[in-house]
């Protein structure tokens, strides 16, 4: 207070015999009492230069125009507290600091940025008295005063202005006082070290420096006795193996966690690791979960067992159906070839061959042109053969109604009738594959996901809709048949060929809704297989049930290939 009367005589430690003005006052080691001159010095705005520890309520210009802290800010301190917890992967820690508002600013500081970087607070403990340890290394109050002569002619502004822009280095050569009052300083890392005569040493092995990057040498550094000269272990829990991730513990702080293992798609390799990584697209974890490793192309193809067994299949029958057509040609004008509509039982041998054929296409490596094709040929052929079966059932119920006296109906037995019936039924489908093919055709994909450890080439659909109404067609059209055939079984024997109509409509059925959840439930390429033993089924149900009676007659039972037997029961 005396310094702001004219007279001063009671200045502590100042003695100018010339009566000269104040212009600058160095004191307040503490933040509350810097505060406390302030408010009063900083209405004539005298300088006020604080060596206490930085605190940062004080660095507002506005509210303190004229006060200078000389001591350096606490950020550097702060960053480099974590990176050196970092650097010796310590995560469990305690916090010791002084119980005023300097402390609880540090704390906070302190604790959210070891948060950010996933270190705990074990604990922390508070004290009375603020402890601080200076270290000058050459930093005298001189070496800002320089002269008492130098301030006889400046005013206090011309001071504020002088201490706003003064750079200062400290005896080590560091810059210390920064433009506008800034100051700007590192951090040595000091290792105390025990020495057999019980008193302490310090040695440096490190440094933060202001811009706080980290420099140490650990081969420097000398453990206590109590850590076996090793570096102290400071974690909650032990760390994490490759292959598994943190847990956190319901209730406890994040460093305080299980090890559980990775999920079945993703891995980790690397310790105490966060959070488990998904492996890329083609590739997969192997089996401890520490790396991914390439995923195995995988498809139906022609060399497996399962490939293999099913061309066979198709090839065998593809030439028992050519066998049976050459049957038919060779026996032509017999009576059972001509009783059961030569043309149409032609074109229905045709189209089971071209069935067995077209199921060759579902088996390789997907390609644009099997996958354009195979579904749309299968259908189209398919529906070729139930067109003719349901044509041939169709004229049977003609036959016989013709039969009857005064009906009408002999003059729909022609061929015409027969070949409209086909060709109607397959324009349908044809109608329906063209507009898949037009506007969402199939097309080759690769499925990573179905099968772990495998990409399964594939051939996708491109509209799932237009596939179920492909296969809904040719069931709409065996359901008809099947429904005709039935009603045509009881028709005289010269007309039978309806009875084994409706079973082998009977075992198509079964096959293609047996197919459905087999479909479904399948993954990769045994859907393709799936699909191919449906078609191969339901095709030699078509040639057992109608052409088998047929081909045993003519090539075994001749005898009962005549007009005579086959008009007994007319």
């Amino acid at each position: 207070m005396d310094l702001l009367f004219k007279q001063q005589q009671k200045i502590c430690n100042y003695k100018d015999d010339r009566k000269m003005e104040v212009l600058a006052v160095i004191g307040g080691f503490k933040a509350d009492y810097a505060i406390q001159m302030n408010t009063i010095m900083g209405l004539y705005k005298f300088p006020q230069l604080t060596y206490g520890a930085y605190d940062a309520p004080l660095r507002g210009k506005t509210v303190f125009p004229a006060l200078y802290q000389m001591s350096p800010r606490e950020t550097a301190l702060h960053l480099g507290i974590v990176q050196l917890l970092l650097h010796f992967e310590w995560t469990w820690a305690g916090l010791i600091v002084s119980n005023d508002d300097a402390g609880e600013s540090f704390a906070q500081i302190l604790t959210s940025l070891l948060a950010e970087n996933n270190i705990c607070v074990a604990y922390m403990h508070t004290f009375g008295e603020k402890i601080k340890y200076w270290h000058e290394d050459g930093m005298k109050l001189h070496s800002m005063v320089h002269q008492d002569m130098i301030f006889t002619t400046v005013n206090v502004v011309i001071l504020n202005s002088f201490l706003e822009n003064v750079h200062f280095n400290n005896g080590a050569g560091h810059e210390v006082l920064t433009e506008n009052g800034r100051v700007s300083a590192g951090y040595d890392i000091i290792n105390w070290v025990e020495v057999p005569n019980g008193t302490y040493q310090k040695f440096q092995v490190g440094h933060i420096s202001a811009s706080h990057e980290l420099t140490i040498n650990e081969d420097a550094i000398v453990w206590s006795k109590i850590f076996n000269q090793t570096k102290p272990h400071s974690q909650c829990v032990e760390r994490c193996h490759f292959g598994q991730h943190r847990m956190v513990q319901e209730g406890q702080p994040t460093c305080c966690y299980d090890c559980t293992p990775c999920p079945e798609d993703m891995f980790s390799n690397k310790a105490d690791a966060v959070h488990c990584d998904k492996c890329p697209e083609d590739q997969y974890p192997n089996e401890n979960k520490d790396q991914c490793i390439p995923k195995v192309i995988t498809f139906l193809t022609y060399d497996e067992p399962l490939g293999i067994t099913l061309v066979s299949l198709a090839v065998s029958f593809s030439f028992i159906t050519f066998f049976v057509f050459q049957t038919f040609l060779r026996n032509w004008n017999t009576p059972i070839v001509k009783a059961n509509n030569q043309n149409l039982t032609c074109l229905l041998l045709i189209s089971i061959l071209l069935c067995y054929l077209s199921s060759l296409l579902f088996i390789g490596k997907p390609r644009n042109a099997t996958c354009l094709l195979r579904q749309a040929a299968f259908g189209i052929v398919f529906s070729v053969a139930i067109s003719c079966v349901l044509a041939k059932t169709i004229i049977v119920i003609l036959a016989f109604l013709a039969t009857k006296p005064g009906n009408r109906v002999r003059k729909f037995l022609g061929q015409k009738v027969a070949n409209a019936i086909v060709l109607f039924s397959s324009l349908v489908q044809v109608g329906i594959c063209t507009v898949w093919v037009s506007t969402s055709p199939p097309f080759p994909d690769a499925d990573m996901h179905s099968q772990t450890g495998h990409i399964i080439l594939e051939c996708n659909e491109g509209s799932i809709t237009m596939f179920c109404c492909v296969l809904g067609y040719i069931g709409f059209l065996a359901i008809i048949s099947f429904i005709v055939a039935f009603l045509a079984r009881k028709l005289p024997d010269t007309f039978n060929e309806a009875k084994f109509i409706t079973f082998s409509m009977l075992l198509f059925c079964s096959v293609w809704v047996s197919f459905i959840p087999g479909y479904l439930s399948t993954k990769g390429k045994y859907v393709v297989a799936v699909e191919v033993f449906a078609i191969l089924a339901s095709n030699t149900g078509l040639l057992i049930c109608i052409f088998l009676p047929k081909c045993y007659i003519i090539l075994l039972r001749a005898d009962l290939n005549s007009r005579k037997l086959l008009q007994g029961n007319t």
